[in-house]
């Protein structure tokens, strides 16, 4: 069952921030520091599990499992990215089926070609305004609980400019799409227009490095969004702390820098208590000692 707690934020009005979750050990951190929804992010799933690029290569099978194992390690409700929905609107259905089935909160689709490339990155091609319309209205027909939240994203930014992508969400929010993601937008005043003449919540892509600015969380509520989410963060950061790392042990044998994450917290956070506590219940007595 999705939770329901992604669209009585919505409703509440209140604006809020997601990370994104690139692998489990990421969700773990989260569930520390504490978040009411994560983003299952495409791009940094695939990167971390598979080591390949955001470009249609994963399958189907392969991020609903994914995302069903964030689902189960995140103690917070998820918003799954479900690209193009991997094909057409059979397909679309399936998707919604499945990424239901595994507990997500919320699955996002987007107006690419199938096999889609990153929001971000050149050689994005759109399907037809119709084509994209028509999988909204299959996915929301497909959902069986009404609290699972359909996102509708669109890449027009870059080929049909803003005239163009605005058109494309009006049409999606008109299909029934709960939440509109105007992809790549390149300032402040884009997000302004798309915020103030769209009549559906906006979700900002604070993607670092991106075509998008990425302002304080305060400027953003200012501009009008109703959430921003920040599918990069955790894991450029974790690239940064890695290098850094391992330039330290390869150049000065340094195995135990300053700062490091405690093993034994980790240990409790990933679940090893749990195991101790089976172990002393289920576990064989010694045998004696003659």
């Amino acid at each position: 069952m999705a939770n329901p707690i992604f669209r009585q934020k919505l409703e509440s009005g209140k604006f809020f921030i997601v990370p994104g979750i690139q692998d489990m050990i990421a969700a773990v951190i989260a569930n520390k520091v504490g978040f009411d929804l994560v983003y299952g992010t495409g791009y940094w799933l695939t990167a971390s599990a598979w080591g390949l690029p955001d470009a249609g290569i994963a399958t189907y099978t392969e991020m609903r499992n994914r995302m069903e194992t964030l689902v189960r390690t995140s103690n917070a409700a998820v918003i799954a990215d479900a690209d193009t929905g991997y094909g057409g609107l059979l397909n679309v259905h399936h998707t919604v089926k499945g990424y239901e089935a595994s507990g997500v909160t919320a699955i996002q689709f987007e107006d690419q070609e199938f096999p889609k490339k990153c929001g971000h990155t050149p050689f994005k091609r759109l399907i037809p305004l119709e084509d994209m319309v028509e999988k909204i209205k299959v996915a929301i027909d497909a959902r069986s609980d009404e609290n699972l939240v359909v996102i509708a994203r669109s890449d027009a930014r870059a080929s049909e400019g803003m005239d163009g992508m605005l058109r494309r969400l009006e049409a999606y929010s008109k299909a029934g799409a709960d939440v509109l993601f105007p992809e790549a937008l390149t300032s402040e005043e884009e997000m302004r227009r798309a915020c103030a003449e769209l009549d559906k919540p906006c979700m900002a892509n604070m993607s670092n490095g991106g075509k998008s600015p990425v302002p304080n969380a305060s400027v953003l509520e200012e501009i009008g969004y109703a959430y921003a989410i920040y599918p990069s963060l955790t894991s450029l950061v974790a690239c940064t702390a890695m290098e850094k790392a391992l330039r330290n042990l390869k150049d000065n044998g340094v195995g135990e820098p300053e700062g490091i994450f405690d093993f034994n917290e980790f240990c409790s956070l990933i679940g090893f208590e749990d195991v101790w506590d089976f172990e002393k219940k289920w576990a064989p007595a010694p045998a004696p000692v003659n």
